[in-house]
């Protein structure tokens, strides 16, 4: 799990300014409410006075009010109000990390990391979101997986006929397995696009309302850890594009945020069996993950057999070790060995411009400057890598 990524946190009708919502995220805790614009703050959810948890409290004119002895925290996570100190100043370390913000697509998104804004790598931009061709559903499901094996699966076209007998699609065809797929680098990311192979026997209950010219060809990418886009063109003008956003909530468990935009079936009475048809899918899925052993991401690609059809995944874990070498990645054991004696925050931005902070900043893996962009730049696909 990395820091320095945007990560969704809530529905944005989660999130009010009458009671502040717990978010559990990266083996941390946090706390989300509104203040009085109705603008969204996302707080470390720990009180620095004695530990209190801001998320039990409530919020008042604007301000996470912690339950325990009432210690006030505006949106820029500085105290505002300490009942017990009535004449004396509030001390200047009384403040706890607070998170960029930005409110897209229904949902509250926080930047988890301290990385300066120009430096910050972007929220995946729905360019289709607004237009009237198009409509959207957002999905919020959790799954018992890790959320990198998640992300491969969605990298991955050649489980499709076997984990989707109905879907089936994209599908490579078979000569087009034996060699490594046609892949492009994005910012943060890497991509394929690819035709549709062999049409299977059976297809989705949206089959005879399908119109327009058979396009057949679908593709996904990845951008960052934890952000997923999948286009389904089933022809010219029937077409899905999905767009996940997942939240690594431990090693183990992880929410994802499913926005399937379509632009056919506009009206509203087809949303049920559109969200039946994708929801099938999405549990067939759930159903492989939440049993793969090992159930996180290899350390090393040789501890499984990878083959040219893998390409996809083994491009994006070559971007995980270029923001390993970054220092991004959080030591995930060392936190868990250290939770219970310390209270631990993921650094905000805040951080970069003042000290004298009371939370420690969560236990980091080493990274290694010198080794930044090698992963990526010198790519193994196709060789050591895939028998």
């Amino acid at each position: 799990m990395y820091i320095n990524f945007w990560y969704p946190i809530a529905r944005a009708d989660e999130v009010s300014a009458d009671k502040p919502l717990r978010v559990d995220l990266l083996g941390m805790s946090f706390v989300t409410f509104r203040d009085e614009d109705g603008a969204a703050h996302v707080l470390a959810d720990t009180c620095v006075h004695r530990g209190g948890s801001l998320s039990q409290g409530w919020v008042r004119g604007g301000r996470a009010i912690c339950p325990y002895h009432g210690w006030e925290f505006g949106g820029d996570g500085k105290c505002k109000h300490v009942p017990s100190l009535v004449t004396a100043k509030i001390p200047a370390r009384a403040k706890v990390d607070s998170y960029p913000v930005e409110e897209k697509y229904g949902i509250i998104f926080a930047f988890l990391g301290d990385l300066p804004e120009e430096e910050r790598p972007p929220i995946y931009e729905i360019e289709e979101f607004e237009d009237e061709g198009w409509k959207s559903q957002l999905y919020v499901y959790e799954l018992n997986a890790y959320y990198e094996r998640s992300i491969e699966n969605g990298m991955d076209p050649i489980h499709n006929q076997f984990v989707h007998p109905k879907q089936g699609q994209p599908m490579l065809e078979p000569e087009m397995q034996a060699k490594p797929v046609p892949m492009s680098d994005i910012p943060w990311g890497s991509k394929f696009y690819l035709p549709f192979g062999q049409k299977l026997d059976h297809d989705t209950d949206l089959k005879g309302d399908k119109t327009g010219e058979r396009v057949g060809a679908a593709g996904s990418w990845h951008q960052g850890p934890n952000q997923l886009v999948t286009y389904i063109d089933l022809t010219a003008t029937n077409s899905f594009h999905q767009y996940m956003f997942e939240a690594p909530l431990s090693e183990s468990k992880t929410r994802v945020f499913f926005i399937n935009m379509r632009n056919w079936l506009l009206d509203d009475e087809y949303d049920e069996r559109i969200e039946t048809v994708t929801l099938e899918v999405v549990h067939e899925d759930v159903a492989v993950l939440e049993a793969l052993q090992p159930s996180r991401t290899p350390d090393t690609n040789t501890k499984e057999i990878l083959v040219p059809g893998d390409t996809a995944v083994v491009r994006y874990r070559e971007y995980l070790k270029d923001w390993d070498a970054r220092g991004w990645r959080i030591d995930y054991k060392k936190l868990m060995a250290k939770k219970g004696d310390v209270a631990f925050a993921i650094p905000c931005p805040g951080r970069r411009e003042s000290g004298n902070w009371v939370l420690d900043t969560v236990p980091m893996e080493p990274g290694n400057p010198e080794m930044i962009g090698s992963a990526t730049r010198d790519s193994k696909i196709g060789k050591a890598d895939v028998a």
